[in-house]
């Protein structure tokens, strides 16, 4: 069900559903036991919607060229309504209403309530799908980061982009917007020691330097009395 679900609306292939389940070695027996899971699975969704197992078929979990699909007007797919606030929130930035974009963005990213696909066994197609969520995810922390900081609601910046970065520790572009918020908030000398931290933590565990942007903003940090950078 869960290969369905991350490809609403497009036609997975066979092919898809048998490396995902057996890898590239599928038992002579795979597209039998296929068949076999997409018919429990239109079984589940006739008893979740309390429709007829052929209204199934026909209109919801359907067959298509060479595999099945899911439908989303029957059902409803938080990652769809994530990326439709995801996109909404964007294209009111670009238009300059900063306070629509950022409700938007936060309305997206409140649907978010752990991990994508927490507890679903994952074989190679979902493992990437799971990593494709994930850093929509973070993009759209990233874009509505950068709204707050221009709109000058660096606390809020702050709050947010504390948890964030506390869980992804080398992640250059979070923490830059990170510490940018804490430096423009009056907090320098924290902004600093974030960028201290960072710095070790890079070097000791990846071996690199933080990259050019990091490190034209400790210069600006360091050299703006105001905070401004």
């Amino acid at each position: 069900m869960a290969m369905l679900l991350v490809h609403a609306d497009q036609v997975v292939p066979v092919h898809a559903f048998m490396r995902e389940l057996w890898g590239e070695q599928p038992p002579a027996t795979g597209l039998r036991t296929l068949q076999t899971y997409i018919l429990n699975c239109r079984k589940t969704l006739s008893q979740l919607t309390g429709r007829p197992a052929t209204y199934v078929a026909q209109e919801i979990l359907v067959t298509g060229a060479g595999g099945y699909g899911l439908k989303s007007t029957h059902v409803r797919l938080d990652w769809l309504e994530f990326q439709r606030l995801k996109n909404l929130g964007t294209k009111a930035l670009e238009e300059g209403d900063s306070a629509a974009g950022i409700e938007l963005l936060d309305a997206a990213l409140a649907l978010w309530r752990g991990d994508a696909l927490v507890d679903t066994p994952e074989g190679p197609v979902l493992h990437s799908q799971r990593r494709f969520f994930e850093e929509s995810r973070l993009d759209a922390i990233a874009i509505r980061a950068e709204a707050q900081i221009k709109a000058g609601l660096h606390q809020r910046a702050v709050t947010q982009l504390a948890v964030v970065t506390s869980e992804h520790t080398l992640h250059e572009g979070l923490q830059a917007q990170y510490i940018r918020a804490l430096a423009l908030g009056g907090r320098r000398a924290e902004a600093l020691g974030v960028l201290r931290m960072l710095r070790t933590r890079l070097v000791s565990e990846i071996g690199i330097e933080p990259g050019a942007p990091l490190r034209e903003l400790q210069l600006a940090i360091l050299k703006s009395e105001s905070g401004a950078v």
